[in-house]
């Protein structure tokens, strides 16, 4: 089946019982068991059910099977945030005196957390992930993952990943890919090499910015060495499902990271038109990108126009558009906040993959912890304006985006 048909058909979904054609809403915190017996299998790992919301749901798990197939894996963990799933998805297999390297150009939060790390003994090396040199320089015998974004936010970098996972499997590491801004209707970083791929969800899977939420989804092909990630022996027993055990078993069910069941069913709706709103967004952006360049005094940035550096990378690992971000450079601090201030079409809202087209200042708000190193090597500038576009109308952006600049 082609995209949006899979999107749609590969899931059972609905309540056989009623003939109930959505997914209903568990919303109950515990679920009771036929015997004690099966109580006791249930919590050894020995049989299917629900015991506590805490640990797994019925609307969950049916938005964690959806996103299993749609990101081509074997199994998925439906978190409370993106970034709670980033921190389960590494914490999962780093540990006190082990190191992560990872790629420059990440969100302004993404940063923040790996500094985070640094306070129970996690150091992280940030690195252009595009260098195959600085990324090799930065491996040592602590080093236990690489991460990356599919496209960098905001500097919008594309990722060779099937080149940057062979470079990781090379030296026996598993290569954990966000793919918040592609999404999977763009790329499937695991049918490209990628070991665990990474979703917040609160953007293009959710698609209207009415729920926070994240999804991990696992590959289940990385060959986990027990010396090196010792914490995996213990899991070997459930094979290519041994990553999502020892999550699920530890680290998620005991911080609490679970996704709320309405969130679940929020993004299980949501989800079902992400093809049709990534075509659309990211035609529009396009279109948007190319009219601003036309602009002597206004830099832009989208790998979908010849200008970008990422440009040919893309075009090669992108299938279906470019994406439905672009950056804008307007000359200086002053100028890109009377822009925002007269546009009339864009909201100013920290979030992306919304219908709606909404911009940010970077430098400012999502960065604003970032150091002036960090900031220059993510792409982050004070003239900066980041831009999620929408589905609206394109010729009423561009004729809001002419006024404005008028």
């Amino acid at each position: 089946m082609r995209f949006n048909t899979e999107l749609l058909h590969s899931e059972k979904m609905g309540d056989e019982v009623t003939g109930a054609t959505l997914t209903p809403v568990y919303q109950s915190s515990a679920f009771y068991q036929t015997s004690a017996e099966q109580h006791e299998k249930l919590f050894h790992n020995k049989a299917n059910g629900f015991s506590y919301t805490r640990i797994n749901n019925p609307t969950i798990a049916a938005f964690e099977n959806r996103m299993t197939k749609l990101e081509h894996g074997i199994s998925s963990i439906a978190c409370s945030s993106g970034m709670a799933a980033i921190t389960n998805a590494l914490l999962n297999i780093v540990r006190t005196g082990e190191e992560i390297i990872a790629s420059t150009s990440l969100y302004g939060g993404s940063i923040d957390v790996f500094h985070d790390f640094e306070a129970f003994g996690i150091q992280t090396k940030f690195v252009d992930i595009a260098d195959d040199k600085a990324v090799e320089a930065a491996i040592t015998d602590k080093t236990r993952v690489i991460f990356a974004e599919t496209i960098g936010n905001p500097k919008l970098d594309v990722v060779d990943i099937a080149h940057l996972a062979e470079l990781a499997h090379a030296h026996g590491l598993p290569l954990v890919m966000d793919n918040t801004v592609a999404t999977a209707y763009l790329v499937r970083p695991i049918e490209l090499g990628a070991d665990v791929v990474v979703n917040s969800t609160s953007k293009y899977i959710n698609g209207n910015s009415n729920a926070i939420s994240g999804v991990i989804t696992d590959s289940g092909k990385f060959k986990w060495d027990k010396t090196k990630y010792p914490g995996m022996a213990e899991y070997a027993k459930f094979g290519p499902f041994a990553y999502t055990a020892k999550l699920r078993n530890g680290l998620f069910r005991n911080t609490g990271a679970c996704m709320a069941p309405q969130t679940a069913f929020y993004n299980l709706i949501g989800m079902e038109t992400l093809g049709l709103r990534m075509e659309r967004a990211c035609a529009n952006a396009k279109k948007l990108a190319e009219f601003l360049d036309s602009y002597e005094d206004i830099m832009v940035n989208y790998p979908g126009i010849p200008s970008s550096p990422w440009h040919e990378v893309a075009d090669r690992v992108l299938e279906r558009g470019y994406g439905a971000i672009l950056t804008i450079r307007v000359g200086s601090k002053e100028r890109a906040f009377q822009m925002m201030n007269r546009l009339k079409i864009p909201k100013i809202v920290s979030n992306i993959g919304d219908t709606k087209t909404l911009i940010i200042h970077p430098e400012s708000t999502l960065n604003a912890h970032s150091t002036e190193q960090e900031k220059e090597a993510a792409g982050v500038f004070d003239d900066l304006i980041r831009i999620s576009v929408g589905i609206e109308d394109v010729e009423d952006l561009i004729e809001d985006f002419r006024s404005a600049m008028e």
